[in-house]
């Protein structure tokens, strides 16, 4: 478990990192930045899998997993109907979201 936390921590901290090296390597920091983001996302949808494969019955988990299959679902539907804006509105927190609950859930147990 002590891995799992320390490898969230890392994926946590990444896009920051990124973000805050702009002052030595200019803007083109930031859009590193912002696509280290979906490194943190693969991480996590990672160790979540993982954890759940560990502890099948976790109900937090399967929400968790759930929760991304139904974003993914609803990105896919998305693309199909051509980019509804009140849709692309609701995706738009959702990543951020399941990371703050990933994050809660394993630095909790």
């Amino acid at each position: 478990m002590r891995t799992i936390k320390n490898i969230n921590t890392f994926a946590i901290a990444l896009p920051f990192i990124i973000f805050l090296s702009t002052c030595i390597f200019g803007e083109g920091a930031i859009i590193f930045a912002l696509l280290s983001t979906m490194i943190t996302g693969l991480l996590q949808v990672l160790l979540g899998i993982k954890m759940l494969v560990d502890n099948p019955k976790a109900r937090n988990l399967q929400i968790y997993i759930s929760a991304v299959v139904l974003f993914f679902g609803l990105w896919f539907v998305n693309k199909l109907t051509g980019y509804h804006d009140f849709l692309s509105y609701i995706l738009v927190p959702i990543p951020l979201i399941l990371a703050i609950y990933l994050s809660i859930i394993i630095y909790k147990n």
